[in-house]
């Protein structure tokens, strides 16, 4: 029995010793890396990981849920024109037919306004979209632009609608993760998770676009839906696959949401898209092409030449110069550099960050608005003012500034010279620079017919093959 006693009473003794211990060892150690409670409480939580004993595994869950009832099904309606059967075709009676398209789209407001791709409702007669709760709208276009390939749809309803609110993709990160929520094959309210695996990314090869490019699962039917952030902010509106088979097979790309934002705000408050110009001429820099120059530099947009009385030019931008960063954001290649500018506005004033002899400078330059694009087949189109319209007495059309080098002679042998007034393109009238490129994505960028009032008051339709 005293045994006994003695074994529990050094058990005990032994029990208070290694509280002690650990107490002043490793409790002075915890509470010295506590972190002091801020006067200012913090928006967002820093880290969002969840330490399992699998690993660290990311929390989707809220974001999904912040997203689902935000992601909406469109279905567009349109009617063709043809023959189903030899007798149609031969008495000339072409037969009417509906035909049905599917995409997806993502409510910004509570009171309706909802954004799509333009590919998603182009050339509809009708538009249905159907919320997460299975309540279908009709729904109104608002407008849209084919150049970013974003559309601007209103629906009304009784009641405030759920929505999501836009994040600011130029901060996102290449590794981030990010959820794609749409509608593929129809199937409705479907969430896939990958992670950004590009940014800036040019589809067309002519540095006309700047994708996030994520491995995130799309497929047709996610066209419109919405790619958010683990904390459900909007950061790009899913447009395009790359597949060889028209499934998903490994990359899927979004339009910043950046951009899509100011092609909303513009369709808004001016009913198109206000593009604005740096005011420069040049290209991306690479390992090949400056050795050319003569330069070190492989990454920056080289300005080769600077547009008269432009924004650049009164900056002080010069030829030679390298353009590296604006407002911040890096400029490595082209798409940087156009992405960065399509979220921004006439009159707005950027910070250029440049090389110029291996010194560093910055400048601040105002932006103005873009009046011109080039046509190769015809040359380079400038809107008119409304001014200048009531002068030629027109209600539309865009003057042919200069005429296309390669056909300058034809054009002129035919009366077409420069001062000529272009009215419509591919039978689409013309106004302005959005209208222009409306009229070529009707027949993937090409030109088949231009209808020109030339300076003696002559109106001609010219047709290409």
């Amino acid at each position: 029995m005293k045994k006994l006693v003695s074994i529990l009473g050094a058990s005990a003794l032994g029990g208070v010793v290694a509280l002690v211990v650990y107490t002043n060892w490793f409790g002075t150690e915890s509470v010295a890396h506590q972190t002091p409670v801020s006067e200012t409480p913090i928006a967002f939580p820093v880290n969002h990981l969840a330490v399992g004993s699998g690993g660290t595994n990311i929390d989707f869950t809220t974001a999904a849920e912040k997203t689902l009832h935000a992601v909406v099904h469109v279905k567009n309606t349109t009617i063709s024109k043809g023959y189903t059967t030899f007798e149609d075709l031969f008495f000339g009676r072409p037969q009417s037919r509906q035909q049905v398209g599917t995409g997806s789209g993502v409510i910004i407001s509570p009171d309706g306004y909802i954004i799509t791709n333009n590919h998603v409702i182009a050339g509809a007669q009708s538009i249905e979209v159907t919320t997460n709760d299975n309540k279908t709208y009709t729904a109104d276009l608002i407008g849209a632009d084919a150049s970013t390939d974003i559309a601007l749809l209103k629906v009304d309803s009784n009641e405030p609608l759920n929505y999501t609110t836009f994040g600011d993709s130029n901060t996102t990160k290449i590794g981030e993760w990010v959820l794609a929520v749409g509608n593929p094959f129809n199937l409705t309210s479907t969430v896939t998770a990958g992670i950004i695996s590009a940014k800036s990314r040019d589809l067309s090869g002519r540095n006309t676009q700047s994708f996030i490019q994520t491995d995130a699962a799309v497929n047709p039917g996610n066209s419109g839906g919405a790619l958010v952030n683990i904390h459900g902010d909007l950061i790009g509106i899913n447009t395009a696959i790359t597949s060889q088979t028209g499934s998903y097979i490994g990359y899927s790309f979004a339009v910043p949401s950046n951009i899509a934002r100011k092609v909303v705000e513009d369709i808004m408050e001016f009913g198109n898209v206000q593009n604005s110009v740096l005011g420069v001429v040049g290209t991306e820099l690479n390992s090949k092409y400056s050795e050319e120059l003569g330069i070190d530099e492989t990454e920056g947009f080289y300005v080769s030449d600077v547009q008269k009385q432009s924004g650049a030019e009164i900056s002080g931008i010069e030829k030679g110069d390298i353009i590296k960063s604006v407002d911040g954001v890096k400029i490595a290649k082209f798409s940087d550099l156009r992405g960065f500018l399509n979220t921004k506005s006439p009159d707005d004033v950027v910070e250029v960050t440049l090389l110029r002899n291996d010194e560093t400078k910055i400048l601040n330059v105002k932006l103005e608005k873009l009046t011109t694009i080039d046509l190769p087949i015809i040359g380079t189109l400038k809107e008119l003012t409304a001014e200048e319209q009531k002068q030629l007495n027109l209600d539309y059309g865009l003057e042919l500034q200069s005429l296309s080098s390669t056909y300058k002679e034809e054009w002129m042998a035919d009366g077409v010279d420069e001062g000529s007034i272009i009215t419509a393109i591919n039978d689409i009238k013309v106004n302005s620079i959005s209208d222009v490129k409306k009229a070529l994505s009707e027949y993937s960028d090409k030109v088949y017919r231009i209808s020109v009032v030339k300076q003696n008051g002559e109106k001609m339709v010219y047709r290409f093959r």
